[in-house]
């Protein structure tokens, strides 16, 4: 069973990556943004990324660092298949995951103009926003001291594989048959 965690800058392309595992590989997946809009729903409250990070981050300080992802991480294991677990953003989710077995972290990156193009196309509930709003959000999520809050550089910094997704998709597929291929090897 090999379970990869999959982290990166905001519209980098991890969505491609896991719809890839999922499609081709036959990876089951697990979602914080799933497992936080269930719990943002459940309050009755709007989801978007204000309301996702303001919920995590509480979820974490209430309960530990690695909260989200320990509970997802519960329901990969009972899988026993190889899963993905998609978007990790703190140092101590890292740390509890790698305690397992069979964990690897992937981090995915692109050019920020180019992250920005794509989640414009994608136009999910947190993706209407401004270039400005969106660099604000990256700067927000890329460094904290606090354990609770989001840190994709630390998370991007710890990864055993960081893929640059500036190219194709079909690229992007290249890049990870390679990455699953030493994996597995």
């Amino acid at each position: 069973m090999l379970i990869i965690g999959i982290t990166g800058t905001l519209g980098a392309g991890k969505g491609t990556v896991v719809d890839y595992l999922v499609k081709e590989k036959h990876f089951i997946h697990f979602s914080v943004r799933g497992y936080l809009t269930e719990v943002i729903l459940k309050k009755g409250e709007i989801v978007n990324r204000d309301s996702l990070t303001h919920t995590a981050n509480k979820l974490r300080e209430e309960n530990n660092p690695a909260f989200i992802i320990e509970e997802l991480y519960k329901k990969a294991f009972q899988t026993q298949q190889n899963c993905i677990i998609e978007s990790i953003r703190t140092p101590g989710e890292i740390d509890s995951l790698r305690q397992n077995p069979g964990f690897v972290l992937l981090a995915v990156d692109a050019d920020i103009k180019q992250r920005y193009e794509r989640i414009v196309l994608r136009n999910s509930e947190t993706d209407n926003i401004s270039f400005e709003t969106f660099q604000s959000n990256e700067i927000r999520e890329m460094h904290s001291d606090d354990p609770n809050k989001q840190n994709l550089s630390a998370c991007i910094n710890q990864a055993e594989y960081i893929v640059s997704n500036n190219g194709s998709i079909k690229e992007l597929e290249k890049k990870i048959d390679k990455i699953l291929t030493r994996i597995q090897n």
